[in-house]
């Protein structure tokens, strides 16, 4: 048994998972995991950097997980950091920062890295259930970017395109600093042509089609599902392994799309952090369950963090 922990470091939040690992039985026991939303990606798409007061949220969010790091007596640590990271031309300022407070570098990895962990923390628990049947499709719907992998017990295909709920708000939404309250068709329209040109990139080297099991990732899937099971609050062991059909992705996408900041702030399920920013990452879902013709997406809590955590162990 090794008590490890798991940090990471996208563009909309920042994720913590400290468990013990036992390779012997593959179990995964949590300890403590906890989200903060940091916005580390604020206005990367625009300008190519990390803004001063992005970096400071995420310093913050760090200096609070390594005091829990230190009071669990963790044994190996790791963070990984994604898109905004990659895309980011100060990131070694980034980087600095949270060595100084974690003692450890963060690695800014592949879209490619990502996906194998997406696609390990997912799965490694479905392997033997008669009710999902493989090939899986991972999706894994991120701020900046959204992973798919196709595999059965490993990676078949993988491929990261840079559409996330936070890239397409920030590149079509955004207008001299006021989000669209609520969009226009025209905007939904421009929205919904990056996620079929990212589709098509993705599916000439992903069989996104071939997958029996959906799977779905990341917060805005989540938050769906949430929204689905009209959650009084959010509730990650009601959220966890649910599934939601297709139809039902349709009506919330086009609710979220369609309803202004105060409405969507007023979801019981929805977290603050994410009021701006779900409509579009719905789409993200929406539009490949429509292009795979998926009746049902099965959400997953566990993700790229428990692949990190496997990866220590």
């Amino acid at each position: 048994m090794t008590r490890v922990a798991a940090i990471d470091c996208g563009t909309n939040s920042i994720r913590l998972l400290v468990a013990d690992a036992d390779p012997a039985t593959g179990e995964l026991t949590d300890l403590d995991r906890r989200m903060t939303i940091v916005r580390l990606g604020q206005g990367v798409d625009r300008t190519g950097r990390l803004a001063p007061e992005a970096l400071e949220r995420t310093f913050a969010a760090c200096r609070e997980y390594a005091e829990v790091i230190k009071e669990h007596g963790v044994e190996r640590l790791r963070f990984v950091a994604t898109s905004a990271s990659r895309d980011a031309e100060n990131r070694e300022e980034f980087v600095r920062g949270v060595l100084d407070i974690l003692g450890v570098e963060p690695e800014v990895i592949t879209g490619d890295q990502e996906a194998e962990f997406s696609f390990t923390g997912a799965t490694k628990e479905l392997t033997g259930r008669t009710d999902l049947t493989p090939p899986y499709l991972v999706v894994d719907i991120g701020g900046g970017s959204t992973e798919f992998v196709v595999g059965d017990d490993h990676v078949r295909a993988a491929r990261s395109v840079d559409v996330g709920c936070v890239r397409m708000t920030e590149r079509h939404l955004v207008h001299g600093g006021e989000v669209s309250d609520p969009p226009t068709e025209e905007e939904i329209a421009a929205i919904r042509a990056d996620i079929e040109a990212a589709l098509d990139l993705a599916e000439q080297s992903v069989p996104l089609r071939e997958a029996h099991t959906l799977v779905g990732l990341a917060g805005s899937v989540t938050t769906v599902s949430a929204i689905a099971q009209e959650l009084p609050a959010y509730d990650s062991t009601r959220i966890h392994h649910s599934r939601v059909p297709r139809e039902r992705v349709r009506e919330i996408t086009e609710r979220l799309l369609r309803s202004t900041h105060a409405e969507r702030a007023a979801i019981p399920s929805l977290h603050p952090g994410r009021v701006d920013v779900i409509g579009a990452g719905a789409l993200v879902l929406l539009a490949l369950m429509e292009r795979i013709g998926a009746e049902e997406v099965v959400v997953s809590e566990h993700d790229i963090l428990d692949g990190i955590a496997w990866s220590l162990a």
